[in-house]
Parts: C-alpha cells; structure tokens; sequence
C-alpha cells in the first residue's frame, strides 16, 4: 500500500514548514507543489479532500464542511459578517447587499462532486475499495513529519496513531445502529389518540399521566402536525393534552401551532425548547397547597430558541428563562439568573424576583418585570423604563389570560387594582431595538415604505 502524509496543519494559511512534511502527498496527489503555496480555492479544495481523507484514516465516519463549501457559495472572506455589510450578499439582511449574492446550490453540489472524485483517487492509492474500508485504517498514515513537527513537541500522539492490540479481523468502524427507545416514548399513544384531529381537524382532548422519564413528550406528535399540515399547523387548542406529574427533559420541544400541553405538577429543564406556535401551560398540581411564586416549578432554559407560541408557568423557574427567544411569548412568577439572555424578539412578563445579569445580549423583544430590581439587570445594551401607557393595555391581556389558564394569585392580585399597580411594572427594552420600532411607526405614520427606512437605521 501507498502511504498518505498526515496533516498536522491546525490554521490556514498553512505554514510552510507544515506544508514541507506535507508535499510528498502533494506532489503525487497534485501535481506541481508550488501551487500549494497560492491560497485559493483549489488550495483548499485540496486540503480539504486531504483532511476527510486522513480523517477516515484515524476513524471517523462523518466529515464536516464549513468554510470551503461557503467560499464555493461566493464568500470572499472579508471577515465583515457581524457588521451587515458583505460586499457578495451571503451574510447581510440589506437587500441592496443581497442583490450581488450570485451563489447557486449546483456550486456547491459541484464542488462535493469533485471531493468525492479526488477522495475515491486517494483510496484508490492506498488500496481501498470505500471509504468505509479505510475507516481506522491508521497504519497507513506516514506519521513521522507530524510525531517529529517541533508543534507536536511534549505531545503524544500515541493513542491517535496507534491502533489497538485486536484480532486482526476486528471491525473498525461502526456496525450497529443506536436505540434511542423511540419504540417506547408516551408520544406513539398520543398520536393514537389524537388521530381524530390528525385526520379531521376534530377537536380532541388527552388526558394522561407523566414521569421524568418521559422526554420530549410532544415533539413527535407535533413533528405528525407538521408533516400532514406543513408550517401553519393546525387551528389553536385543536389537540388539547392535560398531563399530571413530573415531566422530564424538554416538554413540548418545538411544537406547532394547534397542539397545547398542560402540565400539572412539575417540569425538567428546556421546557418548550424551540416553541414553534404550540401553547405550554405549566402549574402546581390540585392538591398542592404551597405558595406558588415561592416555588420552584420548572428547571433551567425554559422557551429556549422558541420561535413562537405561549408558555404560562405558575411558579418560579430556573436560570436562562427564554434564552435566545426570538418570537414567544412567555409568562412566569420568577427567574434565576441569565434571564431572556441573547433575546431577540418575542415578550416575557415576570410576575416575581429576577436573578443577577437579567436581559445580557438582549437585542430584540420586550421584558416586563413586576417591582424589577434595576441592579439585576445588564445595562450594556438595554434600557429600563417606566411601563408607558400605550402597552398597559397589551400587558393586562396577557397577564388575564396567564390568570385564566394558571389561577396564579400574584397575577388575580395585581389586576385586581390594575390602575395603582400596573406602574410596579418595568419595561426591559433593548436600545437598538426601540430605534427600529420607532422607524416602524414612523414609517406608518407617514406611508413610507419601512424595509428602506429600517436597514438606513441599521447602517447609520
């Protein structure tokens, strides 16, 4: 067998003295190896083969892309991503921008074409028919350039390089496939049950226990919503489902629009992860007698990267509540620390305590804290005001229907003499959000078309 040098390259540009361990691969495999010195796409292209190649070699089995499938695309590396102002239209929300995006999916199809054929040359080189007979094939690796590099001084390489002492009709790479117990999730009769709505759009109500066990309960049945009604889902409260227990890690993830989960009892964490239009609604069981807004009823990162949708708990919750919330809404009588951090749309209402750092990274949506402690609260980019008059109204409902649905005491209290108390309530604004809102309503206010006026705000 022909042997295959191993790049040890852990940047690009590639150093050179990387590149000298490297050019016996290089000069067979490419031909003239000055041209790997040139830094462009064949370049890459070329390392790139190489390193899935030697991947496979050390036992991998699935190969990521990144940065060289994006510069197919047309990237030009200008490193300007965060800035909104990528010259070739990939990564910007200007529509002048976007216009000069000419990348097309065939670049990209073309170019793992090209990987596939030149990966299949290097196998062919060493002796293999597939890729999946030199899965963990690590003895044809030339490792002396990478062992001897002066990077890999003080390091052993031993447990990569060295293959174990096994039978040599060993397998090497992986043969079985993993039970996820899919076959026995609480989800498969919940989709029996709900086959009334799943076939008529009946209304159909569930009732059923729940222990910590049961994860992601939801997320299948929603997944059935989705592929039989596509994005929009179904009409709300279509499939109506009342669990009593404890629920276990990611209750209702990302499900749709016409599917409500109630929850008597307690939660585990990523409640409501992903939230897409689905309703969760969470409270003590019957029987209880504590205090609610004392207690905790739900674990860390509830409504994480929800989209949209409702999630009402009755009861404090953990830390990072609506963590990169982008859309729900949200209705809680407390938070640990890292509230609504990296937001960037939506509305969350806390009837309670706050933790420390509340609203860091928050670029987008809207938090209302009732008696908000302003030292909790990351000041770097949001403000906190004053509850103004023209969003108490829009506040009242939700906290009516968070009563309505929860029963809470704190929420009954406060609307009791909504007109004394609504002014405890602070509104967690975003700075750079509060200025698009106020081009939005200019731009209504006067007909103007809104998009042109938002990205002027954006790029000064």
């Amino acid at each position: 067998m022909e042997r295959i040098y191993f790049d040890n390259a852990a940047t690009t540009p590639i150093d050179a003295e990387v590149l000298d361990a490297m050019l016996p691969f290089f000069k067979e495999q490419f031909g003239n190896p000055s041209s790997i010195y040139s830094y462009g796409r064949e370049t890459r292209m070329a390392i790139e083969k190489a390193r899935k190649s030697i991947a496979a070699l050390l036992g991998a089995e699935e190969f990521g892309f990144a940065t060289a499938p994006l510069v197919v695309s047309g990237c030009v590396m200008m490193r300007v991503c965060h800035l909104d102002t990528c010259p070739v239209g990939v990564a910007t929300q200007n529509p002048e921008l976007r216009k000069k995006f000419t990348g097309k999916p065939e670049f990209v199809e073309t170019f793992f074409e090209y990987i596939a054929e030149e990966v299949r040359e290097i196998l062919a080189t060493l002796g293999f028919k597939s890729l999946a007979e030199a899965v963990g094939q690590v003895e044809v690796l030339e490792t002396k350039a990478a062992v001897d590099h002066w990077k890999a001084s003080g390091l052993d390489l031993a447990p990569l390089l060295k293959f174990p002492e096994v039978s040599p009709n060993a397998i090497r790479r992986n043969t079985t496939t993993q039970d996820h117990g899919l076959a026995a999730a609480l989800d498969n009769a919940l989709i029996v049950k709900a086959m009334p709505a799943l076939e008529r759009k009946t209304p159909t109500k569930i009732s059923s226990p729940i222990k910590n066990g049961n994860r992601t309960v939801g997320t299948m049945l929603g997944s059935e919503i989705t592929r039989r009604f596509g994005n929009n889902g179904l009409p709300e409260n279509t499939i109506d489902i009342t669990f009593h227990g404890s629920a276990g890690q990611s209750l209702g993830a990302f499900i749709p629009n016409g599917l409500t989960i109630r929850l008597f009892g307690d939660s585990n964490d990523y409640l409501g992860k992903g939230l897409s239009g689905g309703r969760i609604i969470l409270r003590p069981d019957e029987k209880s007698s504590f205090n609610s807004n004392e207690n905790v009823i739900a674990g860390n990162v509830i409504g994480y990267g929800a989209t949209t949708g409702e999630i009402f708990i009755r009861g404090v919750v953990g830390e990072r509540f609506c963590v990169r919330n982008s859309g729900a809404t949200a209705v809680v009588e407390g938070v640990g620390d890292h509230g609504c951090e990296y937001m960037t749309g939506g509305t969350v209402i806390v009837l309670g305590k706050t933790g420390r750092n509340f609203g860091a990274g928050m670029s987008g949506g809207i938090a209302y804290v009732l008696d908000l402690d302003p030292l909790n609260v990351n000041p770097e980019m949001v403000d906190v005001l004053s509850l103004p008059a023209d969003r108490a109204l829009e506040v009242k409902k939700l906290i009516t229907n968070f009563s309505l649905e929860t029963e809470s005491k704190v929420a009954a209290e406060l609307l009791e003499n909504w007109d004394e108390n609504y002014a405890r309530i602070s509104m967690v604004l975003p700075r750079d959000y509060a200025r698009i809102l106020a081009v939005i309503a200019r731009a209504e206010r006067e007909g103007l078309p809104a998009d042109e006026l938002v990205m002027e705000a954006v790029n000064g």
